[in-house]
C-alpha cells in the first residue's frame, strides 16, 4: 500500500502571492521511496493522493505587522484608511516602529493621495492637513470578516474553511494574518475512500510581501523628480537598468544566516524580483546572477508578458556544473528595439589564449588555475524603432551597444579582474572600430570605486603606481603602458556630482567624493559599498534622469537581505538617456 512517511514545508512562513510547494515523500509497496506525485488520473499501486488547503479562522484575528511581518500588529495608521492604502500596508507592531518607517511610508501615503485626487474621490486639501502634520495612528481591533468557501469545519475554537484542492497553493491578501493548515491523504482509486491517517501541517501566519522603500527617478538638470509610475517615455530617451539578483544557489542559509528563511527563499525573492523590475519600466534591462533554470523558466517567459525580448549567456563550465550554474541575461523592450548582433565574451578561452601566448609551459596549469573562473560577458547590439518600425533614414540607423558582465567575485585576485575587465574593453573597442555607435558597459565588476579596474573604465588607463598592480604573480598586465582604452566612458551616476540645484544635496551626500560614485550598492552583514555601475560613451550619449540612491540607514531599516522588502544583496541601477547625435551605421564586423 502506498503511505505518506513525511510531509514538510521548506519555509513555515507563508507570503502572499508566493507559491507554497510541500516536500511529500511517499513509501510504495515495495518499500521504496518517491517524491512524485500521484495524481487520480495516474495512481499508483492502485492509489492516489488528494490534497486540501484551510484557512484557519480563531475566535481572535491578528493582523501583522508591514514592516516586521514576523510581529503581530497593534497599531494602524490613521493616513494609510484615508488615502485608501491597501490595508495590509496600514499596520505597525509598535509607534517606534511607525516613527522610525515615517519617512518612507508617508510617500506610499503621497502615491494614494495622488492617485485619489485625480479620480476627484477625496479632498485634497483634508489629506494635505494630516500629511503635514506628522504620523498619525489610532488603536485597531485588527478584527476582519471572511469570504465565504465551499466547506468549513468547525473545530473547537476554530473554524477551518477550504481554501484549495491541490498540492501546491499560493497565499492571496485575503488570508493575511491567519494560518494554513495543508492535508494530504491517500486514496484508494477504486473506491475512492481514504486509506490510512490523514497527513497535515500547519503554517505560521500568512504575511503580505515587504515593499522596498520607494525610490524615485531624479531629473540630473534640476528639474525635480519623476514618478516611474508616470514617466512618459520619449522616442528620443532610453532607459537601462543593471540589477544582481542574487542567484538561488548563491543566497545560502550559510552565508546569510541573519536572514529568515523565508526572506532567502526562491519562491519569495523571484516574485519581488520581478514585480520591482517590471515596475521600472525600464527599455534595456541587464540583470547578472541569473541561473540558467531561472532564465528558462521564470525571467524569460514572465518578462515576455511585459513586452520583452532577452537574451542570455550563461557562464563556463570548467569551475561549475549542473543546471544551476548563473549567468548575464540582457533584456530589451521589443516595441522600442530590436536586435541587430550578439557577442559572447568567454574569459576562460581568453586566459587559454593568453598562456599560450605568454607562460612558459611549466607555468600554465598553474597560471590557468588562477585565470579560468568561468566568468562571461554578454554583448549585444540593438536598433532603435519608431513606431516599431525600424529606423532608416537615407540610410542612418540608430544603433546601440550594450555590453553587460559580472566579473570574478574573488577579493584577492585583483590581476584577474583588471585583466577580465581590460579584455572586455578591448573587445569593445573593436566593435566601436567597425561601427559608430553609443555604447553602455553595466555590470557588477566587484570593484569597489579607486580599484584598478574602476579606474581603468571610468579613467581610460591605470596609473603605473597604482597599489593593485603589485598584486601580478603571472606578469599578465605588464607592461603597465598597456591598461588604457580609447572609449571615452562616464559612470551614469557620477552625473549628480555635476548637478546644480535646491534638494541635490541628499543625493550628493550619497555620493563618494573622491570617486563621485555610489556610497553603496551591496549591502551585506560583513560589507557595505559599491561594486555594480553603468558606464556609457560620453560623446554619444547624454544622461537625463537616474533611479535614487538610497541611505545607509533607510535600507538595513528594513531588516534582511539586506531587509526582507529587498530580494537582492545588490540594489538595481537605472539610468535615462539621451543620445546627442545620429548615428550612421558601418558593416559591423565579427569581433
Amino acid at each position: 500500500m502506498l503511505t505518506v512517511v513525511r510531509v514538510h514545508l521548506p519555509s513555515d512562513i507563508p507570503i502572499v502571492g508566493c507559491e507554497l510547494t510541500p516536500y511529500v515523500l511517499l513509501r510504495r509497496f515495495d518499500r521504496t521511496v518517491t517524491t512524485d506525485d500521484v495524481s487520480e488520473t495516474f495512481p499508483l499501486d492502485g492509489h492516489f493522493l488528494r490534497y486540501k488547503w484551510y484557512r484557519v479562522h480563531s475566535d481572535t484575528n491578528v493582523a501583522v505587522c508591514s514592516i516586521h511581518p514576523s510581529e503581530p500588529a497593534t497599531l494602524q495608521c490613521v493616513g494609510c484608511i484615508k488615502a485608501r492604502v491597501p490595508v495590509s500596508k496600514s499596520y505597525h507592531c509598535n509607534s517606534k516602529c511607525f516613527a522610525d518607517a515615517w519617512q518612507h511610508h508617508r510617500v506610499v501615503h503621497d502615491r494614494a493621495a495622488n492617485a485619489v485626487n485625480e479620480n476627484g474621490n477625496e479632498d485634497e486639501e483634508g489629506f494635505g492637513r494630516f500629511n503635514s502634520s506628522g504620523p498619525g495612528v489610532t488603536n485597531s481591533n485588527l478584527s476582519a470578516s471572511a469570504p465565504l468557501y465551499p466547506t468549513a469545519i468547525k473545530n473547537g475554537n476554530e473554524t477551518w474553511f477550504e481554501v484549495g484542492r491541490s498540492k501546491t497553493y499560493t497565499p492571496t491578501a485575503d488570508d493575511i494574518g491567519y494560518v494554513l493548515k495543508f492535508e494530504c491523504s491517500v486514496v484508494e482509486a477504486m473506491t475512492k475512500l481514504p486509506a490510512g491517517h490523514v497527513n497535515s501541517l500547519l503554517t505560521n501566519r500568512v504575511i503580505p510581501a515587504p515593499s522596498p522603500t520607494p525610490r524615485q527617478l531624479i531629473c540630473v538638470d534640476g528639474m525635480g523628480h519623476l514618478d516611474l509610475d508616470r514617466r512618459m517615455t520619449s522616442l528620443e530617451t532610453f532607459t537601462v537598468l543593471s540589477y544582481n539578483v542574487l542567484s538561488e544557489a548563491s543566497a545560502s542559509n550559510d552565508l546569510y544566516n541573519y536572514c529568515p528563511p523565508w526572506a532567502l527563499s526562491w519562491p519569495y525573492r523571484r516574485q519581488n524580483l520581478l514585480r520591482e523590475i517590471v515596475g521600472y519600466r525600464a527599455d534595456i534591462i541587464c540583470l547578472q546572477e541569473v541561473q540558467n533554470n531561472h532564465y528558462d523558466e521564470f525571467f524569460a517567459p514572465e518578462l515576455d508578458k511585459h513586452g520583452y525580448n532577452g537574451l542570455f549567456k550563461r557562464k563556463t563550465t570548467e569551475v561549475s556544473s549542473g543546471n544551476t550554474i548563473d549567468g548575464c541575461a540582457t533584456f530589451f523592450r521589443r516595441d522600442r528595439f530590436s536586435h541587430v548582433k550578439k557577442y559572447e565574451v568567454e574569459f576562460n578561452k581568453a586566459a587559454q589564449s593568453l598562456t599560450d601566448a605568454m607562460i612558459p609551459t611549466i607555468q600554465k596549469k598553474t597560471a590557468l588555475n588562477r585565470l579560468v573562473k568561468d566568468n562571461v560577458a554578454l554583448i549585444v547590439v540593438l536598433e532603435t524603432k519608431v513606431n516599431n518600425q525600424p529606423v532608416d533614414n537615407l540610410g542612418k540607423r540608430q544603433l546601440i551597444c550594450v555590453a553587460n558582465t559580472h566579473v570574478h567575485v574573488q577579493h584577492d585576485l585583483k590581476d584577474v579582474k583588471l585583466w577580465q575587465v581590460h579584455t572586455l574593453l578591448k573587445g569593445l573597442e573593436k566593435i566601436a572600430a567597425s561601427a559608430d555607435i553609443p555604447m553602455l558597459v553595466c555590470g557588477d565588476f566587484n570593484s569597489v570605486p579607486g580599484s584598478a579596474p574602476h579606474a581603468l573604465l571610468a579613467m581610460g588607463k591605470v596609473d603605473p603606481s597604482h597599489p593593485d598592480l603589485t598584486v601580478d604573480p603571472l606578469n599578465i598586465l605588464r607592461p603597465h603602458s598597456k591598461l588604457v582604452h580609447q572609449l571615452p566612458l562616464v559612470s551614469a551616476y557620477s552625473s549628480f556630482a555635476r548637478t546644480v540645484g535646491h534638494g541635490f544635496e541628499q543625493h550628493k551626500m550619497r555620493l563618494d567624493g573622491g570617486t563621485n560614485e555610489p556610497l553603496f550598492t551591496s549591502v551585506t552583514r560583513d560589507f557595505v559599498g559599491t561594486l555594480d555601475y553603468i558606464f556609457y560613451t560620453a560623446d554619444s550619449l547624454v544622461v537625463e534622469s537616474l533611479l535614487e540612491l538610497l541611505d545607509e540607514e533607510s535600507l538595513r531599516k528594513d531588516t534582511a537581505l539586506p531587509s526582507p522588502g529587498w530580494s537582492s544583496d545588490h540594489i538595481a541601477l537605472l539610468a535615462e538617456f539621451r543620445c546627442c547625435k545620429s548615428q550612421i551605421q558601418r558593416h559591423i564586423k565579427n569581433s
